[in-house]
């Protein structure tokens, strides 16, 4: 069964970093483009990022420049550096494959004082 967990999530101050993981098993994750969405309370899904088998990263601009995706494939892992963490980055963030159809269940991120 393909599965996706994430990991890595929690409180943390505004200006702070966290690291979330997304570990893949029952499918070939190297073979897939893969993405971080975020959906806060009371709102629609948001992309964050896209990392595709070949390398080529995307991000939306509210997070641009503040955060890093990237991915090990030997290890089945897929990576989100957060850093300067605003409150507005609060929300539970999820790994997809890029065509949403295996996601993870999701890890909560609360930036707050």
């Amino acid at each position: 069964e393909a599965q996706l967990v994430e990991s890595g999530g929690g409180l943390v101050q505004p200006g702070g970093s966290l690291r979330l993981s997304c570990l893949a098993s029952g499918f070939t994750f190297g073979n897939y483009d893969m993405v971080w969405v975020r959906q806060a309370p009371t709102k629609g899904p948001e992309w964050v990022s896209r990392i595709n088998r070949n390398g080529a990263i995307s991000y939306t601009s509210s997070v641009k420049d503040r955060f890093t995706i990237s991915r090990d494939n030997a290890k089945n892992t897929l990576y989100l550096q957060m850093n300067s963490l605003k409150p507005e980055d609060t929300a539970m963030y999820y790994c997809a494959t890029a065509d949403r159809q295996i996601r993870g269940l999701g890890t909560q991120v609360t930036v707050s004082s």
